[in-house]
């Protein structure tokens, strides 16, 4: 029988309702600070830790629980004799249901601008010691840490008058989850402090609950889900409409949202097919971007995933509802956008928050993880190798193209014009198979275009090729042992070529 409760509470979603009801079983509610003025303000009696205690809230609220009488009224085990010998000498009354959870601190760390000062402040420590004071004593007392968990705890004690042993200890199990993850929260945040730029963590700690199941994996055969602790990014999108999202769904819509977020001066409108774009481009409105994103190659962009950098408004959307397209992201949708897509019911349409591309990229491997920094290298040492320099026209092509080339599948050979990509070779064994497969799937006239290629020529024969198709300039890493024999060859074929020395690798 649950005979009294300590509520001390953050999140305070369901409080009053689970509160309400504990006290109609006759429960006796003990709490602490803003939990015991909700509860109270809602017409429900509840008494104050203090009163346990006999000591008041004091140091800012660093001290209020952590006392014997709390503590021992958690941790003494019911069955032993001795235990209750010593609640009753010294006067500690035992604690039956214990519901806390914790100071956000994992919302705080995730701000931007965020002082070490702030971080501190957030780090709970009276939250845990009660959350892992019950959970060890799980024969004796429940201990609830999620407001998810708040109807299933009434409807047992409705039904049983108590919280099953099976119940107890499928929360205690919770609640040392709970504080592990509130502990590596705080040991991964505080080692980013002072550390070198790119460092990557001494532990590679994959502890991330999971937000929900997939339909499925890459196949049918494969089951998936997804797990996220972020509220930003594809991983924590909003959906407002259509079918349930799939594992490739996220995976496409990822590889869209990073490359859209590498424009932000004009509205820009991405189009991905299996990761690798088969459109982008940037103009002064969204809807020009997104036909000229279409442009390049419509056979590919039909059951694709979109993301753009702007809001989506009514003309927009207007074009984009004539396309069969699996989902869309964006920052945001105007009303009139909204209803213009929800007459396509099955399009699974995503608002994103902000955020930071900058996170380490984790991939699996056959027994471990291999983990890299993010691949957030500028173009700020580029330099133009060839007797030839590239018109304003060109550097502007060149400029976007390697913003694009470097979210292709390599070996990854991209053309492009000022603002637009043009046609793409990605994933091929050889860089002058991507040339050729690139001019191959054209559907837009190549001459006059630029190439950005994502690795250096190791020949001259890839930008011999490219050079067949009207090509007037190139950007590439360079770094090849053969590179004066390629610059030979765009100085000979009257190119422009610049060398970055920043290679794309994507794998």
């Amino acid at each position: 029988m649950i005979a009294r409760a300590l509520l001390s509470v953050t999140d305070k979603t369901g409080l009053v309702d689970f509160a309400r009801a504990l006290h109609q079983f006759g429960v006796e509610l003990v709490s602490t600070g803003g939990t015991a003025k909700a509860i109270a303000t809602a017409g429900i009696p509840v008494r104050d830790v203090s009163e346990v205690t006999g000591f008041p809230e004091m140091m800012d609220g660093r001290l209020k629980t952590i006392h014997p009488r709390i503590a021992g009224g958690m941790l003494a085990r019911r069955d032993q004799p001795a235990h209750l010998a010593a609640m009753r000498e010294h006067g500690i009354p035992p604690i039956d249901l214990v519901c806390v959870n914790l100071y956000e601190f994992e919302k705080v760390a995730a701000q931007t601008g965020v002082t070490v000062e702030q971080l501190i402040e957030n780090i709970d420590i009276g939250g845990p010691t009660m959350i892992r004071a019950a959970a060890k004593n799980y024969e004796s007392v429940g201990v609830v840490t999620s407001p998810a968990d708040y109807d299933e705890t009434i409807r047992l004690l409705r039904e049983h008058g108590e919280l099953p042993p099976a119940y107890r200890w499928e929360l205690a199990r919770k609640a040392f989850a709970r504080t592990a993850a509130y502990d590596r929260a705080i040991t991964a945040r505080l080692a980013q402090i002072d550390a070198p730029p790119a460092t990557l963590p001494a532990t590679l700690d994959l502890q991330v609950p999971k937000a929900f199941d997939l339909r499925y994996g890459e196949n049918p055969h494969q089951s998936a889900a997804l797990y996220s602790t972020r509220a930003t990014g594809i991983a924590g999108a909003e959906q407002l409409q259509g079918k349930e999202l799939s594992y490739n769904n996220l995976v496409d819509l990822d590889a869209a949202w990073q490359l859209i977020n590498e424009f932000t001066e004009l509205p820009a409108c991405a189009i991905i097919k299996h990761t690798n774009p088969c459109g982008c481009a940037e103009a002064n409105t969204l809807v020009e971007a997104y036909a000229l994103a279409l442009e390049a190659d419509p056979i590919s962009a039909f059951g694709g995933v979109l993301a753009f950098n702007r809001p989506l408004d009514a003309a927009t959307a207007t074009e984009v509802a004539k396309l069969f397209t699996e989902a869309i992201a964006a920052p945001g949708y105007r009303d009139e956008a909204l209803q213009i897509l929800a007459a396509k019911k099955n399009l699974r349409v995503l608002r994103v928050a902000t955020t930071d591309l900058a996170e380490p990229v984790v991939k699996s491997i056959s027994g471990g993880y291999l983990v890299q920094t993010a691949d957030r290298a500028q173009l700020a040492d580029a330099r133009v190798v060839t007797e030839r320099q590239p018109t304003p026209e060109e550097w502007h092509a060149l400029r976007f193209g390697w913003k694009v080339v470097k979210h292709l599948k390599s070996n990854a050979i991209l053309y492009a014009r000022p603002g637009q990509a043009v046609s793409a070779g990605a994933g091929q064994m050889s860089r002058v198979d991507s040339v050729k497969v690139g001019a191959m799937k054209s559907h837009l006239p190549l001459t006059g275009s630029v190439v950005a290629s994502d690795a250096f020529f190791p020949f001259p024969d890839g930008l011999e090729e490219a050079a067949k198709h009207g090509i007037t300039a190139a950007i590439q890493p360079g770094g090849s042992v053969k590179d004066p024999d390629v610059i030979a060859a765009a100085n000979r074929l009257g190119l422009a070529m610049v060398f970055t020395g920043v290679r794309h690798f994507r794998h």
